[in-house]
């Protein structure tokens, strides 16, 4: 179960800066995402970590060893790739004993590592079949008992579900956290995908050009975004603009356009300064008609779309911003377009953050 640090790691390639300065420390035992848009710099620091790359600066730690220039193959890790990289020309089982075969194992020992493996991920039965033969989520498995087969402790997983269909790939993420928490390995899984990291990690780092915006448990990344981007990468929120126009001690007062004024708890900014509000969609409440309550916006349907379990309402407020409303199918009343609401949120559900030096929609892009 090793502990993973990173300290003030950089890596460039050429003018791009992938990895900017990053220090991270990832415990023993724990699930780890990082998680970010594409181009953020989350597999470079995998491939630091695992030293396919080494960094322009910074130290690597894997148990308190320095590893910064120890190769990949003296790391004791395991990697998993999106592309599962099996050997096409050995079945199953060569693939999986290739490991302890050729870290000299004895054939016993590899047999019966081999067998373990693929009884875990429940292969053993296709042990001669070739990876052609296979489905993408069954080479996914091949490829997570090749990697745990070689006795690796730490195990790397870069975007390892990407190429799998929906339906395999949300019920393998939960099989590997599994695999991960039995056999007290510490892993470390990259992803693109907010609803995958949010489903199985014990915590997350938000990467962002390079950078780490937050790290935290879901919990802590949904329900207390430190950044802007984390507040719009992490779940979904709508944004108001406005500025601070009175401070209580108990509550800001913010002013929309239009001269619309809602109540918020934030306390860390002054009188004057541009500020923009996150809400999360589903703390929203959508009523017909005029309503007066605290926070209540004036609005009319744009759209009302039913998702399942929930519905969705795109609302345009009186001064004319929108917000997407998000909540339960069978708790709420349907809508139709054109239709007057009124839009209230909770001032204690509300977060606000210093207006953006380059603007609001620069600040949200997924670039």
């Amino acid at each position: 179960m090793p502990e993973v640090r990173v300290k003030n790691a950089t890596k460039k390639y050429g003018k791009i800066i992938a990895v900017d300065n990053v220090s991270l420390q990832i415990h023993a035992n724990e699930y780890f995402c990082l998680l970010g848009p594409s181009g953020c710099g989350k597999t470079t620091l995998l491939r630091l970590i695992a030293g396919l790359v080494e960094p322009d600066k910074g130290e690597i730690y894997i148990e308190n060893r320095l590893v910064t220039s120890v190769p990949p193959e003296d790391r004791g890790i395991g990697f998993v790739f999106q592309e599962y990289a099996l050997f096409p020309h050995m079945n199953v089982w060569d693939n999986v004993t290739y490991g302890p075969r050729v870290k000299a194992m004895g054939k016993k020992k590899s047999e019966k590592l081999g067998r373990e493996m693929l009884e875990m991920v429940r292969l053993f039965e296709r042990f001669d079949a070739f990876p052609s033969e296979l489905s993408g989520g069954m080479m996914q498995r091949v490829a997570l008992a090749r990697a745990l087969a070689a006795g690796s402790k730490l195990l790397l997983l870069d975007e390892p579900l990407g190429a799998l269909d929906a339906k395999i790939r949300n019920d393998l993420r939960y099989e590997l956290r599994k695999f991960v928490k039995d056999l007290e390995l510490t892993g470390i899984h990259v992803t693109h995908d907010q609803a995958e990291a949010m489903a199985i990690s014990d915590r997350i780092a938000v990467m962002r050009k390079g950078k780490i915006l937050q790290v935290g448990t879901p919990q802590e990344l949904y329900m207390h975004p430190q950044h802007i981007f984390v507040a719009h990468f992490i779940g979904e929120s709508d944004f108001l603009e406005g500025y601070v126009s009175k401070i209580t001690k108990k509550e800001s007062i913010i002013e929309l356009r239009g001269r619309l004024f809602v109540h918020t708890l934030d306390k860390t900014h002054e009188e004057g300064d541009k500020v923009v509000i996150a809400i999360r969609p589903e703390v929203l409440t959508v009523e017909k008609g005029k309503k007066r309550r605290e926070n209540s916006i004036l609005g009319h349907v744009e759209g009302f779309r039913f998702e399942g379990t929930n519905v969705r309402c795109q609302i345009e407020l009186e001064n004319g911003d929108s917000v997407v409303v998000v909540r339960p199918a069978l708790m709420t009343e349907w809508f139709n377009i054109g239709e007057k609401v009124t839009v209230s949120f909770p001032a204690e559900k509300s977060f606000v953050f210093t207006y953006p030096e380059r603007g609001l929609k620069r600040e949200l892009a997924l670039e």
